[in-house]
């Protein structure tokens, strides 16, 4: 056996259960006892050692039978803690929800097991996946494994770290404004936030639910390309699920966009040089870059956060210590429960969101800012759709800075929101997107190239990002060399 399972891709994985050259077990206990060795980085909240066991134990009987096991047969992957595992503690990194079991499962992890993953656990997130650091966590923060000083990104930080830590071989997030891509940049792995509808949201805790979608987090294109192949596709219990059309064709020389602005203030140098020379290096494999303009843009930060805050006001005002989750007890009067309940169990961005989103919708001003955000969010989908027009994918940043070290912004709300800027316009425009590792800072951080797409064009993007990983791999050849 060459390596640990743990340095194993999905189709590697996969291939050597099936062809038994190890069993599901062996991997499954490999990864487990990763978790353990790595528990300082904190990614994940909750592990589930004997399910795991007994979903290996399944996908090695099932193969001894003579039965061919699903695509994902024995894989181990990582929960992010907003999306529901039935009877499995689902906290959404807040107090309020500490002991809570959903009594249903999600879609997407459902599709998982029916594909013969195993999943090994449910991993750390900001709150209720409103932050961009992992640092809003009620279980405290996650580490970026490439310098433990410094933050993996959020929300859906604890993924990120899972699979660039090889304590899983590919994870689960959630993508409001950029919680999978902004993350995968900062530990060097590839985020996929795909079409909003492509992927079903039943079973993930709502933050803002006209941005909401759930997203793949993997060490290599191909291996989030293998998990988003099984989760996609319409959802009877989903609403807002959509049937994706036929694929068009990858053209054999694509016609790249480069948005004048993000390429402006505040981009750090070593990001902007590194997306300059990806840029460079497709070039030169005669791909033709185009600058385009997406003259919205500088609007995008503001909408968002008016509309996700809005949209948060109103879903988490079910968290009220009735139905269920955390009730502060002892109580004059009703009221007075409702507010200590919300007290005790929402941390201090929450309370913030909720506070801006309720004014946002409040009587008088509901217009000038709800109602402003959302002609905003109409024009900046125009601006890609004119771009698109010409343009098969756009090329950018995926963030303005490699990862910024604990503390060092969460008392400055603003700047924190900022790390977004680049990430949250599909969101409102409910594009696919994809950050691939393409460079490393100075100071040896990971750098992610954001490729962004028409809708349901997962697949071109997902191509352009294995041009990129072509050309940024290592020396040796491996897939995942962002990761450790």
């Amino acid at each position: 056996m060459t390596a640990s399972p743990v340095h194993w891709s999905v189709a590697e994985t996969a291939d050597r259960i099936r062809r038994g050259e190890v069993s599901a077990a062996e991997v499954s206990d490999a990864h487990l006892a990763r978790i353990e060795a790595r528990r300082h980085l904190n990614a994940f909240i909750n592990v589930m050692p004997q399910a795991a066991r007994a979903a290996a134990a399944a996908v090695d009987a099932q193969r001894s039978r003579g039965e061919k096991p699903g695509s994902l047969a024995g894989v181990p992957v990582a929960i992010k803690d907003n999306i529901l595992v039935a009877d499995v503690p689902c906290t959404c990194g807040s107090r309020i929800l500490r002991n809570w079991l959903p009594p249903y499962e999600a879609t997407v992890t459902e599709r998982l097991r029916q594909a013969g993953a195993v999943i090994l656990g449910k991993t750390n997130c900001d709150e209720f996946a409103m932050g961009s650091s992992t640092e809003n966590s009620a279980f405290g923060p996650s580490l970026n494994p490439h310098d433990p000083t410094r933050i993996p990104g959020g929300s859906s930080g604890g993924s990120a770290v899972a699979v660039a830590d090889c304590q899983a071989v590919a994870a689960l997030g959630s993508d409001t404004g950029g919680s999978v891509r902004q993350p995968a940049s900062h530990c060097g792995v590839v985020g996929l936030k795909p079409t909003y509808g492509a992927v079903s949201r039943w079973g993930l805790v709502a933050f803002a639910s006209s941005l909401d979608q759930i997203g793949v987090l993997g060490r290599s294109v191909a291996d989030a390309r293998a998990v988003f192949e099984v989760i996609r596709g319409h959802d009877a219990h989903d609403s807002t699920s959509l049937r994706s059309p036929a694929p068009r064709p990858i053209p054999e020389r694509l016609t790249i966009g480069l948005p004048r602005e993000y390429f402006g203030e505040g981009l750090d140098d070593d990001v902007r040089a590194a997306i300059e020379q990806t840029a460079a290096h497709l070039a030169g494999q005669g791909h033709r870059l185009v600058d385009v303009s997406l003259p919205h843009s500088p609007y995008t930060i503001a909408a968002y956060y008016i509309i996700c805050t809005a949209e948060a006001s109103s879903n988490l005002a079910r968290y009220d210590g009735v139905k269920y989750g955390h009730r502060t007890g002892n109580t004059d009067d009703l009221f007075t429960m409702y507010r200590r309940t919300r007290a005790e169990g929402f941390g201090n961005e929450i309370k913030r969101r909720i506070l801006l989103g309720t004014y946002v919708l409040s009587a008088g001003y509901y217009e000038a800012y709800y109602g402003t955000a959302q002609k905003v969010r109409t024009r900046i989908a125009a601006d890609f759709t004119r771009a698109f027009e010409t343009v098969d994918c756009l090329l950018t940043p995926t963030s303005p800075t490699v990862a910024f070290r604990l503390g060092e912004k969460i008392d400055d709300p603003l700047a924190m929101y900022l790390s977004d800027v680049y990430t949250t316009s599909i969101n409102l425009a409910g594009l696919p997107g994809v950050s691939v590792p393409c460079a490393k800072s100075a100071d040896g951080l990971p750098i992610g190239a954001q490729i962004i797409g028409r809708p349901f064009e997962e697949h071109v993007i997902l191509a352009v990002g294995e041009l990129i990983e072509n050309l940024s791999r290592s020396a040796d050849g491996k897939q995942g060399a962002w990761s450790l």
